[in-house]
């Protein structure tokens, strides 16, 4: 069984190429409501799509789900929701929620209409997550660099290495939810090897990943041949050591848990020197 992997554009010549190298949904985020604000300085994406980018790219997918992330619950959010549902949206994604009663909200909007997730990313949720659990939604995200932002921490794999992803993967499991957390980076690559990031999905049960930025950052490149080979030697690589993975014995994977923390250890270590 391989991850199931998200990729994130706007773009339908990069989102066909996506899908033809085994990318099982392609992301369209309207997220705009806070990010700023939240991620001020830091290197990540943001992001200008709109619903009309769902209604273009959509009916080209053949084989990967539209998966669009709204709004955090606000007061347009149910127009926001009607919307990404005519446009066709297949899965909704809920960001930023820090309350059951936020989650009722949407779920109750989008009544059955498309597949729901969530994505955790706040403290509150992690508090209030038993109670949500109790719903009825299809799957759960944890998104590690909003996370670790909410608890003031360095990197945003230390939930990772302090167990913090594995509790709430415990939880999910125990009540037959399928989740993922956080991105990935193409192999060789990212802060924490993406390798060791790898292998914790195989040792803790996940079943999804968001594919980085880094892992075929289109806005380096101009020309979409040089993107699609890319595409095809990533992917490749990547589902060549997911099965390895996906055979590796006990011993293995908690030999990765051990050299998860010892990197993540050092890279904080680092971090920390460097901003003094």
């Amino acid at each position: 069984m391989s991850l199931n992997l998200f990729y994130i554009t706007n773009k339908p010549e990069v989102a066909l190429i996506a899908e033809k190298y085994g990318v099982n949904r392609i992301w369209i985020d309207l997220e705009t409501l806070g990010k700023e604000e939240r991620q001020k300085g830091m290197n990540t994406v943001k992001s200008n799509h709109t619903i009309s980018d769902v209604t273009v790219i959509k009916p080209l997918l053949t084989t990967a789900e539209m998966l669009v992330r709204i709004n955090p619950w606000h007061d347009g959010s149910a127009d926001e929701i009607n919307a990404v549902i005519d446009a066709g949206a297949d899965i909704i994604m809920l960001p930023m929620w820090k309350s059951v009663e936020d989650v009722q909200n949407f779920l109750s909007v989008v009544n059955g209409r498309a597949k729901t997730t969530l994505l955790l990313e706040t403290k509150e949720a992690v508090e209030c997550v038993d109670e949500v659990l109790k719903l009825d939604f299809d799957e759960i995200h944890i998104g590690l660099n909003d996370l670790h932002l909410s608890y003031g921490m360095t990197f945003m794999f230390q939930l990772l290495a302090d167990g913090t992803v594995e509790t709430l993967c415990k939880k999910f499991k125990t009540k037959g939810i399928p989740y993922g957390f956080g991105g990935i980076a193409r192999l060789g690559k990212g802060m924490l090897q993406s390798e060791k990031v790898i292998m914790e999905h195989y040792r803790l049960g996940s079943t999804r990943a968001i594919l980085s930025r880094s892992f075929c950052n289109i806005d380096k490149y101009n020309n979409i041949d040089t993107i699609e080979k890319l595409f095809m030697n990533n992917m490749n690589a990547l589902r060549k050591y997911e099965a390895q993975c996906s055979k590796a014995d006990e011993q293995t994977l908690l030999d990765n848990m051990r050299s998860v923390k010892l990197s993540v250890d050092a890279i904080i270590l680092e971090t920390k020197k460097a901003t003094k």
